[in-house]
C-alpha cells in the first residue's frame, strides 16, 4: 500500500487507527468467476457480538504533580505512549511526564491506550494541588475502556468435488462508535492462510451510538478466523471430506498474497499431532454417533494463525561489583512473565545465576520498550538485551586489559573471553577465569553498563515487500458433550498445539495459550454485551449478566508447542504466543456442538435456545 495515500482521496481508502486501509484489503484472480463455476460452494453469514473487557483488575489512575512535573501510576500496556499523549494533552515536554506501571492486573488490550479516566485524574490532581486517585466502576468498564466490536462476514468459498478450494471471498462489516477510527481487521489471516488462486477480502464499517470498541486479545484475526475457519468446516462436510484432510489439501507453500516463503510455518505438523493427542482417528462423521456415559459427544477443529513481528525496543544491562546483574528496559509486565523472561535472557547472555539478576520495568524513565499487545513484546525485547548484555560485557573485557595490576592488563580484548560470569584467557580455558565482580572491584568500579537497541519490523510491510511472511500457527480439537433432555452444552476436552518458535518459558508459555482457551470458551458459549436500542448503554453492564468462563466451564486443557526457532524474527527464533492461543478455538466449539447436535450456529454465543 502506498504510505502517501490519504483517506480523503480516494472512497474506498479510510482512515483506521493504523493508518488508510482500503477497503479492498486483498485480491488475487477472479473470484467471482471461479466461485460461479465452483463444483462445491458455500454462502453464509457468520456473527459475533460485542464483547466486553473484564479484567480483574479495573482501570484506575493515580496522578501527582511535582510543579509541572506530572507522575502517573497506571496498570497501562503501553506507558510511553500514555506518557506520549498526556505531554500532548497538557503542553508539556515529554520528559516532565513520567508514568509508572509495575503490574497490570490483567489487560488483553483494554490497557493498551488511555481512556478519559487518565486525563480526567491528571487534570483533577493539577486544579486540586494534591495527588487524586481516580477507579473505574465495573459498570463504567462496559462503557469507557473500550470493547471488541461486533462483526458481521460473508464468506463464500468454491471448490473443486476432491477438495481444492478455487474461490475465497470474505466481505466483513464491523461495528464502531460515531467518531473513532477503530479497525477491526478480519481480513488479516485470510489472504495467506490457505492455498486458492482466487481471492478477494473487502470490508466495510457501520457508525453505532455505542462507546469506542478498541484492541481485544486476537484483533481481527479471532473474529476474521471464527468465520474463515468455520466457512472450512462447513465445506469439509459438505464434501464429505474430514476437516483436518480439507486443510491438509489446500497448505499453501508460500505467503500466496505477498509472494513470499514464509519464515517458518509448520501447521501440518501442528495438524499431525494435534490429531494424534486428540484420537481424531476414532471419530465417525455421522450427527450424534459418537457416544459416552450416556452423553452425546461432538468432535471438531480449527486453525489458527497470528502475526509475528517486533516493535522498537531499547534495554541496558548492568554488571555489578557484587557479582549481580540488572536488567532495565521501560516495557511492561501484563502477567505474561516478562519480569522472568528479561531475567533468563540476561542470565543466559552473562552467566549470572537467575537469582542474581534484577529486573527493572515499567517505568518511562527507563530505556524505551515495546507496547505489551499483540503478542510481540518478548519478540521485541530479545535483541535489544542480547545487544546490551554484548555491550556489557565488551565494556567489562576493557575494565580488564586497562586496569592496573589486573591479571589481563597487558592483554588484547580480543584475546580474551567471557563465560559463566567469569573473564579468561580463550587459549587457556575457562578454568583459570576471574569472576567479573572480583575485576571491577580491583579497578574500584561499582558496574559497568551496556546498552542495546532493536528496530520494528511491526508495519513494515506496508512501506515495501517483505522478505518473508512471519505468523506463528496452531491448531484446535474440541470434544463436546450434549444432554438434549436438559440441553445441556459442556466443553469437554480441548488439545491445542502451536508452532510459535522457540518457546523461552515453557512453563509461561503454556499458561498463556490456556487463559486463551478459556477466552475462546467464554467466546463460544457465553459472551456479548448487549446495548440499549434507544441510548446506546450497555444493559448487562456488570458480571452477573455479562457472563464469562469460571473454573466449572473449563475443562481438561492440553497444550503442545513445536519448537522451530524462527531466526527471521531474533536471534532466539522467539514468537509471540498470547493472541495465538484465542484463534480458532470458537470455530472448533462450533463445529463440535455441529458433529454433537446437528446445529449449526453462525452466530455467536451458543445458546440453548439456539440449540433446541
Amino acid at each position: 500500500m502506498n504510505p502517501d495515500l490519504k483517506a480523503e482521496d480516494d472512497p474506498q481508502v479510510v482512515a483506521t487507527t493504523y493508518g488508510p486501509e482500503h477497503r479492498l484489503q486483498s485480491e488475487r484472480g477472479d473470484p467471482d468467476a471461479a466461485f460461479a463455476k465452483a463444483p462445491a460452494k458455500l454462502d453464509q453469514t457468520y456473527v459475533t457480538p460485542s464483547e466486553t473487557h473484564n479484567p480483574i483488575e479495573l482501570q484506575g489512575t493515580t496522578a501527582i504533580w511535582d510543579g509541572q512535573m506530572l507522575t502517573l501510576y497506571e496498570e497501562s500496556q503501553a506507558i510511553f505512549n500514555m506518557r506520549t499523549v498526556l505531554a500532548q494533552m497538557f503542553g508539556l515536554p515529554k520528559e516532565n511526564v513520567r508514568v509508572i506501571t509495575k503490574f497490570v492486573g490483567s489487560g488483553f488490550g483494554s490497557k493498551l491506550w488511555p481512556w478519559t479516566h487518565c486525563s480526567l485524574a491528571a487534570a483533577a490532581a493539577r486544579q486540586l494541588g494534591k495527588p487524586v486517585k481516580l477507579v473505574l466502576s465495573r459498570k463504567m468498564m462496559f462503557q469507557t475502556a473500550g470493547h471488541r466490536a461486533r462483526t458481521q462476514q460473508r464468506m463464500r468459498l468454491g471448490a473443486t468435488q476432491e477438495g481444492k478450494l478455487v474461490s475465497l471471498m470474505q466481505d466483513y462489516v464491523y461495528e464502531r462508535s460515531m467518531l473513532d477510527e477503530y479497525h477491526e481487521n478480519c481480513g488479516e489471516a485470510t489472504p495467506f492462510h490457505y492455498s486458492v488462486p482466487n481471492l478477494r477480502v473487502k470490508f466495510g464499517r457501520a457508525r453505532r451510538n455505542i462507546g469506542s470498541p478498541s484492541d481485544m486479545r486476537g484483533p481481527g484475526a479471532v473474529p476474521g478466523l471464527y468465520a474463515t475457519e468455520s466457512a472450512m468446516n462447513e465445506l469439509a462436510d459438505q464434501l464429505k471430506i474430514d476437516p483436518v484432510q480439507f486443510r491438509v489439501l489446500n497448505e499453501p507453500k508460500i505467503d500466496e498474497s505477498l509472494g513470499v516463503p514464509f519464515s517458518s510455518r509448520h501447521l501440518l505438523e501442528c495438524l499431525q499431532l494435534g490429531a494424534e493427542k486428540f484420537g481424531w482417528s476414532k471419530r465417525t462423521p455421522e450427527i450424534g454417533s459418537m457416544k459416552r456415559d450416556g452423553l452425546t459427544l461432538g468432535w471438531g477443529m480449527a486453525t489458527a494463525a497470528w502475526v509475528a513481528a517486533r516493535f522498537a525496543a531499547a534495554a541496558n544491562i548492568q554488571l555489578r561489583d557484587d557479582g549481580t546483574t540488572r536488567i532495565a528496559c521501560g516495557t511492561q509486565d501484563i502477567g505474561t512473565g516478562t519480569y522472568t523472561i528479561l531475567a533468563q535472557l540476561a542470565a543466559e547472555r552473562t552467566g549470572v545465576p537467575l537469582e542474581k539478576v534484577e529486573v527493572a520495568l515499567g517505568d518511562t524513565s527507563l530505556p524505551e520498550g515495546p507496547v505489551s499487545g499483540g503478542s510481540m513484546a518478548t519478540a521485541s525485547v530479545i535483541p535489544a538485551v542480547l545487544d546490551a548484555a554484548d555491550d556489557a560485557i565488551k565494556s567489562l573485557l576493557t575494565v580488564a586489559t586497562t586496569t592496573p595490576g589486573s591479571p589481563f592488563e597487558k592483554r588484547k580484548n580480543d584475546e580474551l573471553a567471557f563465560e559463566n560470569g567469569r573473564v579468561f584467557v580463550k587459549a587457556n580455558g575457562p578454568a583459570s577465569g576471574v569472576p567479573f565482580a572480583d575485576l571491577l572491584r580491583s579497578a574500584d568500579l561499582r558496574f559497568v553498563t551496556g546498552n542495546g537497541q532493536s528496530n520494528a519490523t511491526f508495519g513494515e510491510e506496508k512501506k515495501e515487500k517483505p522478505k518473508f511472511s512471519t505468523h506463528s500457527y496452531g491448531c484446535h480439537f474440541v470434544e463436546v458433550t450434549w444432554q438434549p433432555e436438559i440441553a445441556r452444552l459442556r466443553v469437554n476436552r480441548v488439545v491445542s498445539v502451536m508452532d510459535a518458535g522457540r518457546i523461552i518459558n515453557p512453563l509461561a508459555g503454556r499458561n498463556q495459550i490456556e487463559g486463551a482457551v478459556v477466552m475462546g470458551i467464554g467466546m463460544a458459549l457465553f459472551e456479548h454485551t448487549t446495548y440499549d436500542p434507544q441510548n446506546g448503554a450497555p444493559i448487562n453492564s456488570n458480571v452477573a449478566d455479562y457472563i464469562m468462563a469460571v473454573n466449572a466451564d473449563v475443562p481438561k486443557l492440553e497444550v503442545h508447542f513445536l519448537d522451530y526457532p524462527d531466526t527471521e524474527i531474533n536471534p532466539l527464533g522467539a514468537r509471540g504466543i498470547g493472541e495465538i492461543g484465542l484463534a480458532g478455538i470458537a470455530a472448533a466449539i462450533t463445529a463440535a456442538t455441529h458433529h454433537a447436535t446437528g446445529v449449526r450456529v453462525r452466530e455467536l454465543p451458543i445458546t440453548i435456545e439456539k440449540l433446541i
